[in-house]
């Protein structure tokens, strides 16, 4: 790459991208990311934290001396949570750089578009507990990457919840449990894991879809005010979300009844409503708030102790602030990992990070040792599991802080496998891919 001594970065509020120069990175090798935020619009109270703890480890690990002497470049692209907008962010900065490392949308309907350009490009989609979930099964999704956790495993884990809280699977028959979703990819995402886990265990599912950006639901709430289901299940983003615990409030319906996906559960979508939203429940994928960890102590002395944390010093550690941290530290160990095979202290080629990011083996000491200890458990990925780990746990609102209330759970493997290979074969089907076989595992 040619040498040059021009760091791309983000500023705290921008809303595109920003260059700073810096005499640091001159003589240095650089891998590059691009950066796709939305900091800006109706969903920007959820996505700027989420953008902050993803640059800010950026900043870490360059900090911390790079990927074995590799620094990190990158440059941000404001998408406003819009599909064509990241679309064109994706496709204006693929090719900067020597080309992107990866990408991660941080948007489902994003990633069902860029999955479309993803293989022809050589550029990894890494969707951290969002994107297609069938996309867990690598022998069809060569270069797809949800890591950590899908919509499917969110939703049968709450299900697990809402099982042990009745006494058993076996006393939901004849409930009824109603699912209030972002009428989009996203938010129609659970639904197949929620029909499958219906028929087997007889329960009624109240499907409620709520237009974007999901500011007006009183016809929703009027629905659940008549149907009076036994359990909620909140599937929004943004403002969506502090809307629904609003009008739920204003229902009378209980708030310890509803059970929000995991990005239905952080501090934007309750802190204004402070004991309104008391009682409420979220999944967690992996963690949840962490301001005590390790990383968030190292991210404020640091960062923030020399005046280059990214965000607001009281947001480090936060629910979507360790989520953005935890994502960046996802695809940065899966160019570690190329690193291993292809040459440490290389650059490594989107081709190469993809091989890393299929062969993650993040043990619990490595995890550790990155500061996530206490934070995340081991997550291992392979040729036909392109997820790694389905572990997540249940925090629950108590008025001014979100803490955990439920043990470790993990999405039921006999249910979760036969969805994903049976709707990843229907996608190949669809777009006539040949599912690869052992010999190209090994590419």
């Amino acid at each position: 790459m040619k040498l040059r001594n021009l760091i791309l970065a983000t500023a705290a509020v921008a809303a595109g991208a920003s260059v700073v120069s810096t005499s640091a990175f001159a003589q240095a090798k650089e891998q590059y990311i691009p950066v796709l935020s939305y900091r800006t619009g109706p969903y920007a109270p959820n996505g700027t934290p989420w953008a902050n703890g993803y640059v800010d480890y950026f900043k870490l690990v360059n900090a911390r001396g790079g990927i074995n002497g590799v620094k990190l470049i990158w440059e941000e692209c404001e998408t406003g949570y819009d599909t064509a907008r990241s679309v064109e962010c994706y496709e204006r900065l693929k090719g900067k750089n020597g080309g992107a490392s990866l990408v991660q949308p941080l948007s489902t309907g994003a990633t069902y578009a860029i999955t479309e350009k993803a293989a022809s490009d050589k550029v990894s989609v890494v969707s951290i507990g969002y994107g297609r979930s069938e996309a867990a099964d690598g022998t069809v999704f060569k270069w797809n990457f949800p890591l950590a956790g899908n919509y499917w495993v969110a939703a049968d884990t709450i299900l697990q919840a809402i099982a042990k809280k009745e006494g058993g699977f076996d006393k939901l028959k004849g409930k009824k449990i109603a699912l209030v979703y972002h009428d989009s990819p996203y938010g129609k995402e659970p639904i197949p894991l929620l029909q499958e886990r219906s028929r087997m265990h007889g329960f009624e599912l109240q499907l409620l879809p709520v237009a974007a950006p999901g500011v007006e639901q009183k016809a929703t709430w009027l629905q659940i005010r008549q149907s009076r289901p036994d359990y909620t299940l909140l599937w929004g983003w943004g403002v969506m979300n502090s809307t629904a615990i609003k009008e739920a409030q204003a229902t009378g319906y209980p708030r310890e009844k509803m059970y929000g996906g995991w990005w239905s559960g952080a501090e934007p979508d309750v802190k204004d409503i402070g004991d309104g939203a008391k009682g409420y429940n979220s999944v967690t994928m992996q963690h949840g708030a962490e301001p005590n960890s390790k990383l968030a102590k190292e991210v404020i002395a640091q960062l923030h102790g020399k005046n280059q944390g990214t965000g607001p010093k009281d947001e480090v550690g936060n629910v979507l602030y360790m989520r953005g941290a935890m994502s960046a530290m996802l695809g940065i160990e899966g160019i570690r990992a190329a690193q291993e095979r292809y040459g440490k202290g290389k650059v490594m080629s989107g081709e190469q990070v993809r091989w890393g990011l299929e062969n993650l083996n993040l043990t619990q000491a490595k995890l550790d040792a990155l500061g996530f200890a206490g934070v995340m458990r081991p997550i291992s990925t392979s040729c036909t599991d392109h997820m790694g780990a389905a572990w997540a746990r249940i925090h629950t609102w108590d008025g001014k802080e979100w803490k955990f209330s439920s043990d470790w759970m993990q999405a039921d493997d006999q249910i979760i496998k036969p969805l994903v290979k049976s709707t990843a074969a229907k996608y190949a089907a669809e777009k006539k891919l040949t599912p690869r076989t052992p010999a190209d595992c090994q590419s």
